[in-house]
């Protein structure tokens, strides 16, 4: 995005949004949300023709196991037609609900789910907010940066009992904290 266009996008937002937090970068801006304003803030980006943000078209956990609020979400938001894009932070203390963006953009269904199961985000109003990439019964978030390196449990074959066991793996990291699943 060029500089003239990023610079009227920070303006029209200051002008709209006075109250909320804006992180200019080189080529972006950022927008900082709370969820308790996420849903009416989104809408207004999405249908304000000033804006026409129409396409999200990406939403990522991140975690920050140091910060007061360890996770974020971050949105990326498109407008085609007005030729500009808008990145939205989220933080989120652990256990907090979001709302759900899916009532705006539908292909926030899949992004959504997979922040819950790779970063333990939940997402209120969501549709079907269940597991996509693991099994049912897995424990731990993933993409958490302290989940161990290798997993919680090791799957393997055990030809003495003829059938597929699962068991605990005791490996300690020296750097890392041991990781306790906080599955509620």
């Amino acid at each position: 995005m060029t500089k003239d266009k990023l610079d009227h996008l920070e303006q029209l937002v200051a002008s709209r949004f006075p109250d909320l937090e804006r992180v200019r970068l080189a080529d972006a801006l950022i927008l900082r949300l709370t969820p308790a304003n996420l849903l009416a803030t989104m809408g207004q980006l999405r249908d304000d023709p000033e804006f026409n943000f129409t396409q999200m078209m990406d939403l990522a956990g991140v975690h920050y196991p140091n910060r007061k609020q360890p996770l974020e979400l971050v949105y990326q938001l498109l407008s085609v037609h007005k030729h500009h894009r808008l990145r939205v932070k989220v933080a989120l203390e652990e256990g907090m609900p979001v709302p759900s963006v899916t009532p705006l953009w539908w292909c926030a269904d899949w992004y959504e789910r997979e922040a819950y199961e790779m970063f333990g985000i939940l997402f209120s109003g969501h549709p079907d907010l269940r597991r996509l990439l693991t099994d049912y019964d897995f424990e731990g978030f993933p993409l958490r940066k302290d989940f161990p390196l290798n997993g919680l449990i090791e799957v393997r074959y055990d030809p003495t009992q003829g059938r597929v066991v699962r068991q605990p793996i005791q490996m300690v990291h020296p750097d890392r904290e041991p990781y306790q699943a906080n599955l509620s």
